[in-house]
C-alpha cells in the first residue's frame, strides 16, 4: 500500500473540511471579498452558447431502466391474461411473479454492462448481451408462473410472450441508440467541462480527454491567471477565456457541469486558494491525475473514460436525488396548500382591510447558483415604509410593521405564499433561507463577513431550513449570527437526505412556537 495514497486521501478530506468551515473562511475586518469579474466578449459569447440545460446521463439511464421494467411487466401480464387456459392465479400474485422476473431481467442487463452510455449509443455492440439477458429474464418469469399455474398456458402462448419481449428490447434499444446519437450531436447529452490552468498540463489533459472513445465531455474553454508567455491564448484548440476570478461568473452564466484543475497534486496551497473561489459553484470539481508521476490506490480515483481524476467536491443533490427532492417539494407543497388555504385567504383579507396597498410583497432574493428570483410574502409593512432592498433589517417594535403584519411575521404566516415559489421551481420546501440581494448588517454585506456565504446557493433555497429549526430565525444583526446561520446551512448541504428534509419539515411548526427572534 502506497503511503502517498493515504496522504492524498487525507489531504483531500482536509481540503473539504477547511472549505466548509465558516470560521476558516471568515474575512478579516476591513477586507472586502473579490467582486465578480466582468467577462470579456468571447467568454460572454461562449457562455450564452451553453446557457441551455443539458441532460444528465445518469437520469437517462435510470429512466431507461424504469421504461424497460414497466414494459416487460406489461407485456408479460398482457400475454398471460390473454393466453390463460384455466382459472388464473390471483391478479396480485401474478403481478408479483412477473415483477420479480422483470426485475431479474433488468438486473441481468445491468450485470451485462448494457446500461453504460457506450452500450446504449451503439445497439449493435450490445445486441447479444441484451438478447441473452432477455432470454434469461423470460425464463425466470415463465418458469415461476409455470410452477405456480402448472398447465395454465400453451407452448404457443409462451413462445409469443418470449418473441414479443425480446423484440421489444431489441427495437427499443435501437431507437434509444438513435436518440442518444442525435442528442450528442446537438449538445443535449454531454458533460460540460472547464479546464483550470493552461500551458502544457492543460494541453495533455485536453488531448487525453479527446482520445476517449464515446467521450461525453465537452470542453468549453480554459481559464488561467498567468500571462500569455506561460499560458498561451489557445491550448489544444481551446481558447483561454479569462482568469480564475472570471471563471466564477462564467460558470454561473453557462450550465457547466465540471471544473477540472490541471495542476499537480503537490501544489496543495495553490489548489486550496483556487477552491476558496470555486467551491461556491454547484458543479463537480476534479483534480486531473493523468500526468501525475505518483500512483495511488485505485479507489483514490474516479475516471473520465480512462483519464484518472481526484474527486475534490461533488455537485450536491444531483441526478435522481434532485428528482426525488423535486417530487417531495411538489407533493408536500400541494398538501400544505390544501391544509392552509383558509388561513391564507384570512391573511389576505386581513392585510387588505388593515392598511392600503397590495396583499403580496415581492422581494428580489438570491436563488440557486446566485440567480435572482422574486419571492412572495404577505405584505407585513405599511406600503409607503416598505423596504424591498432589505438593507435595514426589521427590528423589535419596528414602526414600519403593521399590527396585522406583526402577527403574520411572528407566526410565519407571511411566508405561506412561498409555496407558490416552490411549485414554480424557484424554491424548495427545505433549504437555506433566501436572503435579499442587498441584505446586510450595519454597513457590511453578509458575504463581507463570511467568504463562503455564497456556497449556500449551491442548492435551491428553502421556505424553511436546518438553521431555522435550530433557533436561527429572524434578524441577522451581528457577524456571529451570520457565521452560525452559514455554518448550519453548509451542514445541511453536506448532509442532505430526504429523511433530513422530512425531519426539518415536521419540526418546523413545533419550532415556530418560539417566536423570540421573529419581529
Amino acid at each position: 500500500m502506497n503511503d502517498a495514497g493515504s496522504k492524498t486521501q487525507f489531504d483531500i478530506a482536509s481540503l473539504r473540511r477547511r472549505l466548509s468551515d465558516p470560521a476558516a473562511n471568515e474575512l478579516p475586518a476591513g477586507t472586502a471579498p473579490d467582486e465578480p469579474a466582468l467577462l470579456n466578449p468571447l467568454a460572454q459569447q461562449i457562455a450564452r452558447q451553453f446557457r441551455d440545460e443539458n441532460y444528465s446521463p445518469a437520469l437517462l439511464i435510470g429512466q431507461i431502466r424504469l421504461l424497460e421494467f414497466v414494459s416487460l411487466l406489461a407485456i408479460g401480464l398482457l400475454a398471460t391474461m390473454l393466453a390463460s387456459q384455466s382459472a388464473p392465479l390471483g391478479l396480485l400474485v401474478r403481478i408479483a411473479a412477473l415483477a420479480a422476473g422483470s426485475a431479474a431481467t433488468i438486473l441481468l442487463l445491468q450485470l451485462a454492462d448494457t446500461y453504460l452510455i457506450p452500450s446504449l449509443r451503439s445497439a449493435a455492440r450490445s445486441r447479444k448481451r441484451v438478447a441473452t439477458a432477455g432470454v434469461l429474464g423470460f425464463l425466470a418469469s415463465a418458469g415461476s408462473l409455470y410452477l405456480l399455474e402448472e398447465q395454465s398456458f400453451s407452448a404457443g402462448a409462451y413462445l409469443l410472450w418470449f418473441a414479443v419481449g425480446i423484440l421489444f428490447l431489441l427495437v427499443e434499444r435501437q431507437l434509444i441508440a438513435i436518440g442518444i446519437r442525435h442528442w450528442a450531436r446537438n449538445g443535449i447529452m454531454e458533460r460540460r467541462a472547464v479546464i483550470i490552468g493552461g500551458g502544457e498540463p492543460a494541453k495533455q489533459l485536453a488531448r487525453a480527454l479527446e482520445q476517449q472513445p464515446d467521450n461525453d465531455i465537452r470542453i468549453c474553454g480554459i481559464f488561467d491567471d498567468r500571462g500569455s508567455a506561460r499560458s498561451p491564448a489557445v491550448v489544444a484548440g481551446y481558447p483561454k477565456l479569462g482568469t480564475f476570478a472570471e471563471l466564477v461568473e462564467f460558470a454561473r452564466l453557462a450550465r457547466v457541469d465540471m471544473l477540472i484543475i490541471a495542476l499537480p497534486a503537490t501544489a496543495e496551497a495553490r489548489i486550496l486558494q483556487l477552491l476558496r473561489k470555486l467551491w461556491v459553484l454547484p458543479v463537480d470539481i476534479r483534480l486531473a491525475a493523468h500526468a501525475d508521476r505518483l500512483r495511488f490506490r485505485p479507489r483514490s480515483y474516479s475516471h473520465v473514460g480512462a483519464v484518472p481524476m481526484f474527486d475534490i467536491l461533488d455537485k450536491p443533490i444531483r441526478d435522481w436525488d434532485s428528482v426525488a427532492k423535486r417530487t417531495f417539494d411538489i407533493v408536500f407543497s400541494l398538501a400544505a396548500l390544501a391544509l392552509t388555504w383558509p388561513i391564507m385567504i384570512g391573511a389576505a383579507i386581513a392585510v387588505k382591510a388593515s392598511s392600503k396597498g397590495p396583499v403580496f410583497f415581492v422581494q428580489k432574493r438570491h436563488g440557486f447558483n446566485n440567480e435572482v428570483i422574486d419571492v412572495l410574502k404577505f405584505r407585513s409593512m405599511y406600503t409607503e415604509l416598505a423596504d424591498p432592498t432589505a438593507r435595514k433589517a426589521v427590528t423589535k417594535n419596528d414602526p414600519r410593521v403593521t399590527p396585522v403584519g406583526r402577527f403574520l411575521r411572528k407566526s410565519s404566516i407571511d411566508e405561506l405564499p412561498q409555496l407558490f415559489n416552490v411549485l414554480r421551481g424557484e424554491l424548495s420546501l427545505v433549504g437555506p433561507r433566501p436572503h435579499s440581494v442587498h441584505a446586510q448588517t450595519g454597513d457590511r454585506r453578509y458575504v463581507d463577513v463570511v467568504e463562503s456565504y455564497f456556497a449556500r446557493h449551491r442548492v435551491k433555497p428553502g421556505v424553511t431550513g436546518w438553521a431555522q429549526i435550530n433557533g436561527l430565525r429572524g434578524e441577522l444583526d451581528s457577524d456571529e449570527k451570520i457565521r452560525m446561520r452559514t455554518a448550519y446551512d453548509l451542514h445541511y448541504i453536506e448532509n442532505w437526505s430526504l429523511l433530513l428534509d422530512l425531519k426539518i419539515l415536521f419540526l418546523t411548526p413545533i419550532r415556530l412556537l418560539n417566536a423570540e427572534n421573529a419581529y
